[in-house]
């Protein structure tokens, strides 16, 4: 290798996120997409840090139908590189740790032993696969009764179930969001948009038969007493289904957005519907963000007693 390769390399070693990948192509072949997954650098950045090192010699890469795979070519390479390479890439680090841990992950689910995740779809990707027209397919299995969409927003989830209830209302107390609301959903006309707060939901007892309460619990002041708005508002035998960020040390990342809790743990959102009357059914992570700081997003489905203590 002569100065000017030698200058060019250690250039190009000298970025963190590149010393990352080539710390995961060490331990294994990898496509974008893992790299992606594993370290929740963006698909575009991985892409060109890739390039660049493959144009150096550092990685190399092979074709395998519409994918290419990645390896660092550590034989191709001068003694004094792959030395700095080995001492970079196993050093005692945190975020080295974590891709190393994600990465042992993705090799679990690799081996069938854990549950395929929705990041797969974008993996084994083929025209049209995408997690929305999924959501769209199996929108098309449900046949719900009367529907309460609190904290609404947008309409955006609405619009999908709206084909599938027999009346949808949704609520938000943001009047700006629900005019976009009226725009989505004015084809349906099953369906209501109303100004309403979720601590003080203006409906009879028992006049729904499904409750949402996506992403709205962080947001709302007194967590409590919106679950037990939602309860009341339930029929005997009624379903709540809840997603809430699970409890996080991100402050600065969400509070610019309006919420108002850190997140939720799943003992938390066990106590509070516990406590606003429902039987809990399910509380899991539903799933883990790509990018950093990595929020993990909680799902929980409890129901209101058939019989009431």
């Amino acid at each position: 290798m002569n100065l000017a390769r030698c200058v060019e390399a250690l250039t190009l070693l000298g970025d963190e996120s590149r010393l990352r990948l080539c710390a995961l192509l060490r331990e294994r072949e990898l496509c974008v997409s893992d790299l992606v997954k594993v370290t929740g650098i963006s698909q575009s950045r991985v892409s060109t840090h890739l390039g660049r090192l493959r144009e150096a010699g550092i990685v190399r890469d092979r074709r395998q139908g519409a994918q290419s795979f990645y390896t660092l070519a550590l034989t191709a390479l001068p003694d004094t590189l792959q030395g700095l390479l080995d001492e970079a890439t196993q050093a005692s680090d945190a975020t080295l740790a974590g891709d190393r841990e994600r990465l042992a992950e993705l090799e679990v689910e690799r081996r069938g032993g854990a549950a395929a995740s929705g990041d797969d779809l974008e993996r084994d990707y083929s025209p049209g696969r995408t997690w929305r027209s999924l959501a769209v397919g199996l929108s098309g299995l449900l046949a719900l009764g009367d529907v309460l969409d609190v904290g609404s927003g947008d309409g955006a989830a609405a619009a999908m179930l709206a084909p599938y209830c027999r009346s949808l209302t949704c609520v938000d107390v943001n009047a700006r969001l629900l005019e976009v609301a009226r725009d989505r959903l004015a084809k349906h006309p099953h369906v209501k948009v109303e100004l309403a707060d979720a601590h003080e939901l203006p409906f009879a007892a028992s006049s729904f038969d499904h409750v949402l309460l996506f992403h709205t619990l962080t947001y709302t002041e007194r967590p409590l007493v919106a679950l037990e708005q939602c309860a009341r508002v339930l029929r005997p035998g009624g379903r709540l289904v809840l997603l809430c960020l699970d409890e996080h040390q991100q402050p600065e990342v969400t509070a610019p957005y309006g919420e108002r809790h850190q997140g939720f743990s799943r003992a938390a959102i066990v106590e509070l519907l516990a406590r606003a009357g429902l039987e809990l059914r399910v509380a899991e992570i539903a799933c883990r963000e790509a990018r950093k700081p990595r929020l993990q997003v909680m799902l929980a489905i409890a129901h209101r007693p058939l019989i009431l203590a």
